[in-house]
């Protein structure tokens, strides 16, 4: 997503430490890692186009490797661990690109992609990925009526070193933050509280129009943009931006057992707040929260933050509320985060 090839090296994260005001004892410190896997949080951002990504395995000691691409802006990221490949959509290339064996290469380095696709997008933002296919949500108006709601869902086949476009979903909702749970997609409603499921979603597979199956508002959010889903904790976290002008209104929301909640919300029903977890406040350094990933293990909640530029994380949840994150990490134009475990 960008032109201007800046000379980089190693990010340093700040770690805040903080008191709890939990009386959970299980809340009460940075979370130790519960095992040996190596676990990394990968980003994109719309300042250099370049891939950040930390390694979050030890949370109060970690560290950053920046690796150089020919983007100059870029948005949803994700991470393949079978084949050491790193996937962001190009927001300057309007295409997919991907890099492989990226582990074992120096922070600071120049990469080429080895995975390529065709230009197909207008403004692709989030990737969510199912087997082979690579989904890439695109927030640009499909019919050039701002007054109608509309976005296109990009349905990419990866084989062979390459992204092949095999069909697009036209949509009448605004769109940004998509994910799988099993075959069924969710995603944000942009410039709304609500959040949508497309059951089954791949099973389409020519270009058509096609319509949520069921869409819900979520009580306590102005406007969402980015969602995560842990299907083994059963726990779905949406970012609040609130207004997009404002650098400090910004929140997220976690909502466990999260499909029980879902299934029990009614077609155009409202989640109600009293279900949910939500973090705001002056603390939180909240502006605009773009994109989310969680941890289950350690309990973590990764923010990639647009306006004041950064990488927050934050545990110690507890019930919400003000909370002071506990890594802030400058990252311009931060715009997508996945967390990896391997």
């Amino acid at each position: 997503m960008k032109k201007q090839i800046k000379t980089l090296s190693i990010i340093a994260l700040s770690i805040i430490t903080f008191n709890s005001c939990s009386d959970d004892d299980d809340n009460n410190n940075v979370n130790p890692p519960t095992n040996t896997e190596s676990t990394r949080l990968y980003t994109s951002n719309n300042a250099d186009g370049n891939i950040t990504y930390y390694d979050v395995t030890d949370l109060s000691n970690v560290s950053a490797t920046t690796l150089v691409t020919a983007s100059v802006a870029a948005d949803g990221i994700y991470f393949d661990a079978s084949t050491d490949a790193a996937i962001q959509a190009s927001r300057s290339g309007l295409a997919l690109e991907g890099f492989t064996d990226i582990s074992a290469i120096a922070s600071g380095t120049t990469i080429t992609s080895d995975i390529v696709g065709t230009a197909d997008m207008t403004s692709p933002r989030e990737v969510a990925v199912n087997g082979n296919f690579y989904v890439v949500a695109d927030n640009a108006d499909v019919d050039a009526d701002d007054t109608t709601a509309d976005g296109r869902l990009f349905i990419y086949e990866r084989s062979n070193g390459t992204f092949t476009l095999r069909n697009t979903i036209t949509t009448d909702i605004k769109l940004w933050g998509i994910t799988f749970n099993g075959n069924d997609l969710y995603a944000v409603v942009d410039t709304t509280n609500q959040l949508a499921v497309y059951t089954d979603f791949l099973s389409n597979t020519t270009d058509a129009t096609v319509s949520a199956t069921k869409t819900i508002a979520v009580e306590g959010i102005v406007r969402t943009h980015g969602l995560t889903f842990d299907a083994a904790s059963n726990t779905m976290v949406l970012t609040d931006i609130g207004s997009a002008g404002d650098a400090t209104d910004g929140g997220f929301h976690v909502i466990s057992d999260f499909l029980t909640k879902f299934n029990n919300t009614a077609d155009g029903g409202t989640l109600a707040l009293s279900s949910q977890i939500r973090v705001a406040g002056s603390n939180t350094v909240l502006g605009n929260p773009v994109d989310v990933a969680y941890d289950a293990d350690t309990e973590t909640v990764f923010i990639a933050e647009a306006a004041n530029g950064s990488i927050l994380a934050f545990n110690n949840i507890g019930t919400g509320g003000n909370i002071t994150p506990f890594i802030n990490n400058t990252l311009a134009s931060a715009s997508a985060v996945y967390l990896s475990k391997d």
